[in-house]
């Protein structure tokens, strides 16, 4: 296979990331509105998904590819990224309302936001192909390693409850389901640009490819820490005992979900 050939399909996998985001507005196509003891479900499921895929996929996978002193310094600076990242955009936090009032400027600029949020989960994605065409199971004539499969999977199941938590607000504007969808995609398309930057990188430079799958799981599990989890509990905060059986509940679930996929 030709690098073009396998880019194209890394970009592909992380497309398909971008459009399971999509699903979590397909709900509201038969329910009116999700309840908050729903919504702090779906947070701990994304929360437990993403916990399961950088423990039990990525920083195994780094494990075995370097020293866990490289893993530890790839994750530190996954952190740190999106720590700075934060920083950055802290005064330009969006809402999902401004999507449909955005001339196409500002679509850029909420576009380029929205890459801080998605972008290491495409990372993710990136490094997990790493061993494309060495290893795993056959495949369009590819051989995709079973973590890849592993890390496309996890992250388009995550991505669903992040499309329905994008949805509410539009629905509360009137926004057409249709359009719920496009814009919940709109949210996670810098997904399959940093799966196929991610790739290139360690395919090139495989000397960095422990610090690589450290990085990705470092900036995920901070995310979920960071975002996730304070998302539940605020979401939660009128429900019995501020939602937190909702969202052990949910984590429970999604750490369930993930594991077998981690010891296939």
């Amino acid at each position: 296979m030709t690098l073009l050939a396998d880019l194209t399909l890394v970009f592909v996998a992380g497309l398909i990331t971008a459009l399971a985001t999509g699903l979590g507005a397909l709900p509201f196509f038969f329910l009116d509105e999700i309840s908050d003891r729903g919504n702090v479900f779906l947070w701990g499921l994304a929360s437990g998904i993403m916990v399961s895929a950088s423990l039990f996929g990525l920083v195994d996978e780094g494990l075995t590819e370097g020293a866990p002193a490289e893993v530890a310094v790839g994750a530190l600076a996954g952190v740190a990224l999106v720590v700075v990242a934060h920083e950055i955009i802290v005064d330009a936090e969006i809402d999902p309302r401004d999507y449909e009032e955005a001339d196409f400027k500002k679509l850029v600029l909420i576009l380029g936001i929205l890459t801080v949020h998605s972008f290491p989960e495409g990372i993710a994605v990136g490094v997990s192909f790493a061993d494309l065409n060495l290893t795993g199971p056959e495949f369009l004539g590819f051989t995709v390693p079973l973590l890849a499969v592993f890390m496309t999977v996890a992250i388009s199941v995550h991505n669903i409850p992040e499309g329905t938590a994008i949805s509410i607000p539009l629905k509360s504007m009137g926004v057409s389901k249709t359009r719920m969808v496009f814009w919940a995609i709109f949210s996670s398309l810098p997904q399959p640009v940093g799966a196929v930057i991610a790739f290139a990188f360690v395919r090139l430079a495989r000397e960095f490819l422990p610090f690589g799958f450290g990085f990705a799981a470092g900036a995920m599990v901070y995310l979920v820490v960071s975002e996730f989890v304070p998302e539940a509990i605020e979401t939660g905060k009128g429900l019995t005992r501020g939602g937190k059986p909702e969202l052990v509940l949910g984590i429970a679930v999604g750490v369930g979900v993930m594991l077998p996929l981690a010891f296939m």
